[in-house]
């Protein structure tokens, strides 16, 4: 149920990198340069970033991230879908602070239900999801209307 943004500046490699795609967003700077050194020592990723990066840019891309260890720049980050945006670096800290503000506006328990729907999306059929939806919407409307009624 926890909201997480990752802002990267700089170099973010091997945990550093999957720390941020554990992150629910990425935002990155220009400058800033993400990659999956772990090969390159004969190690894997270990801390849960491959499943993320495979989600985010598929399987080839990851793999030839993961493989390689090469580093991804901020702008192509976000040209792969793997961050939200890219930004100067000068930028990343109010950028960060308006996608924060701006996520913070909502009803937790709304953005809480967004975020489970989203991450089970996934698995499900277009049925399922479509099922999952409304009971989530179903609880949102009884709990504002609860509220109205206070």
């Amino acid at each position: 149920p926890v909201r997480t943004i990752a802002a990267v500046h700089g170099h973010a490699s091997g945990a550093g990198f999957q720390l941020a795609l554990a992150c629910g967003l990425m935002v990155v700077s220009r400058g800033a340069s993400l990659s999956m050194k772990e090969i390159q020592l004969g190690l894997v990723p270990d801390l849960g970033g491959t499943l993320p990066l495979r989600q985010a840019v598929g399987y080839q891309r990851a793999l030839e991230i993961c493989l390689t260890g090469r580093k991804v720049t901020g702008t192509e980050a976000a040209e792969l879908g793997m961050a939200l945006a890219c930004v100067e670096d000068d930028e990343l800290s109010g950028a960060t602070d308006d996608l924060v503000a701006a996520i913070v506006a909502a009803m937790p328990n709304a953005t809480t239900a967004v975020l489970e729907l989203l991450r089970g999306a996934g698995g499900r059929t277009l049925a399922e999801q479509t099922a999952a939806e409304r009971r989530a919407q179903f609880g949102r409307i009884t709990e504002l209307a609860a509220l109205m009624g206070d």
